[in-house]
């Protein structure tokens, strides 16, 4: 409640206030489960917000939302406030805005790779200083080259870029190692597969959106849904560490304001700390002892003060501590560390009130005007006039959808960067490539065609040698056949004269044997016809006479 310049937060036997001007100063809500933190972290922060104080809370369960709807009059609250003296309650709701790193129960919220930096990101990867050397030089290259880093793609096209070139880099900007490209690359996988490539983009959230009031001089609740972001671990560091390098960053120093710029809640902060990057805890560290005099409040809501690193414990000076459980020696040890913790207050011991304190009840201590703590005050917990539950989806919903910065944030924004850049320009080196790839490869066709044209016509020479020669061989073979057979007509010729001088002198030969046989026969016959004559003419003469006789033989010689 806002009453007289002041927040009203619970009531003992006096109201307990917390006063606006020592808001800064950052606070702790700590207690066992089913003890009223939520509650409690509801009554405060919408107390804040009545008074004109911008909230962002981290609703890691999803039961913060209600601030956006009023409350019921129920028996039960009717009792406790009737308890508390309080009879004139205005329940209302609160100016607020949903956001969702993811876009899906929420305004989206975006930042660029470049302003979460090459320094954050090597932290909250977990880069070796090897490694982040080298993140370090594919930031410069990339705004040496005019390329973007908006989105994870960016990125990883970048690193892959510097990669694949990194021999024309070395002189300027020193060793690339293969190795911590690959370490790089692997990192921002999981980062990407976390959640890291819808985080990162445009529009960029403008950090100054949350550190707003309504009409009626109200600040509002930025509520950021976590309930899927605290499932990867990865992601809420990333977040938490962009959002508050952001606030240190934009913030001017102010020094001490009447009450804070915007104060921020973070529930089950148990789930911050716990393994969390040691360069989250670092920055958590810084900002906390830093960012007060930037006119920022930092609340932790979880279940045990001993959950929260006791240098950022030390920073907390408004405390508000439900029932916790001592049922180990380590539970009863923390009790008393921090019942230690609170100015003692004479009337009650502190650590046995700590484990006797009733749902909604608390042992509250918040610094005075002068900066000191107050005494320890044992009080009940002024119930919020916001709903206690979660708001209904369907007006949740319609919150969402009406804020004007649903229309600024929700669609994003994919402009020319590194990416696009690089990927048109592997594009045309790769059409070139391929350009003169074709040159290349018609004029190796050209020449192929070339040297099957010689070849060929080296082939037909040969072939026309060839078919020459054969034809001067045939020509000569002919040649010799026709002298062959002229030879052979002529030694037939001489062979058919000389068989034909043969044939005639062998008919000349048998015509004179012929003509000897038949002079022959005719000597012999004659031969034969003188010696029948002679015989005749002595056997005529015997007969006849003489002369008788030698007239006979006369008349045969004349035959």
């Amino acid at each position: 409640m806002y009453i007289d310049g002041k927040l009203q937060i619970a009531k003992g036997t006096e109201p307990v206030y917390l006063l606006p001007k020592m808001a800064n100063r950052h606070g702790l809500v700590a207690g066992a489960t089913g003890t009223g933190k939520t509650v409690t972290l509801k009554t405060i922060a919408q107390s804040m917000s009545d008074a004109g104080i911008p909230v962002f809370l981290a609703d890691v369960k999803g039961d913060v939302s209600g601030v956006a709807v009023a409350g019921e009059a129920t028996e039960k609250l009717v009792v406790r406030l009737a308890g508390l003296g309080i009879t004139d309650y205005d329940f209302h709701g609160c100016p607020t805005r949903f956001w969702d790193v993811y876009g899906e129960q929420g305004i989206p919220i975006r930042t660029t790779i470049t302003e979460m930096g090459p320094i954050l990101l090597a932290r909250l990867l977990d880069l070796t200083d090897v490694q982040a050397g080298v993140l370090n030089i594919i930031f410069h290259i990339a705004d040496d080259n005019n390329l973007l880093l908006l989105d994870l793609k960016d990125l990883r096209t970048m690193v892959n870029y510097v990669g694949e070139h990194a021999k024309e880099y070395t002189l300027s900007y020193g060793q690339i190692a293969t190795q911590s490209i690959g370490a790089i690359q692997r990192a921002l996988l999981q980062l990407q597969d976390a959640g890291g490539d819808i985080f990162f983009g445009e529009p960029a959230l403008n950090i100054q959106d949350w550190i707003a009031c309504d009409s009626d001089g109200k600040g509002y609740i930025n509520v950021l849904d976590c309930v899927r972001l605290v499932q990867s671990p990865l992601m809420y560091s990333t977040f938490l560490l962009w959002m508050l390098s952001e606030l240190y960053e934009q913030l001017p120093e102010v020094g001490d304001l009447e009450q804070p710029k915007i104060c921020f809640f973070f529930d089950e902060a148990h789930m911050l700390f716990n393994n969390a990057p040691r360069a989250l805890l670092e920055k958590v560290e810084q900002i906390i002892k830093l960012i007060r005099s930037k006119g920022v409040g930092v609340y932790f809501c979880t279940q045990n003060p001993s959950d929260i690193p006791d240098s950022v414990l030390a920073q907390l000076s408004n405390k508000v501590q439900h029932a916790l459980r001592a049922y180990t020696p380590a539970e009863q040890k923390a009790i008393r560390a921090a019942a230690e913790s609170y100015r003692v207050n004479p009337t009650f011991d502190t650590a046995t009130a700590m484990t006797e304190l009733a749902t909604g009840e608390a042992l509250i201590s918040f610094l005075q005007e002068d900066g000191t703590p107050s005494i320890v005050e044992r009080a009940m917990v002024i119930a919020p006039t916001c709903s206690m539950d979660k708001a209904p989806d369907d007006a949740k919903a319609y919150i969402v959808q009406n804020d004007m910065y649903h229309m600024k944030y929700d669609v994003t924004i994919d402009r020319e960067s590194a990416y696009e850049i690089l990927n048109a320009t592997a594009i045309a080196a790769a059409e070139a490539a391929e350009e003169a790839r074709r040159l290349e490869e018609e004029a190796r066709q050209r020449l192929a065609e070339e040297k099957e044209a010689e070849r060929q016509r080296i082939a037909e020479e040969k072939e026309a040698e060839r078919q020459a020669r054969e034809e001067e061989r045939q020509r000569i073979a002919e040649e010799k056949e026709a002298e062959r057979q002229r030879i052979a007509a002529e030694r037939e010729a001489e062979r058919q004269r000389i068989a034909a001088e043969k044939e005639a002198e062998r008919q000349r030969i048998a015509a004179e044997r012929q003509r000897i046989a038949a002079e022959k026969k005719a000597a012999q016959e004659e031969k034969e016809r003188r010696k029948f004559i002679d015989a005749a003419l002595t056997s005529a003469s015997r007969v006849v006479g003489s002369g008788a006789a030698r007239g006979i033989l006369g008349l045969l010689k004349k035959l």
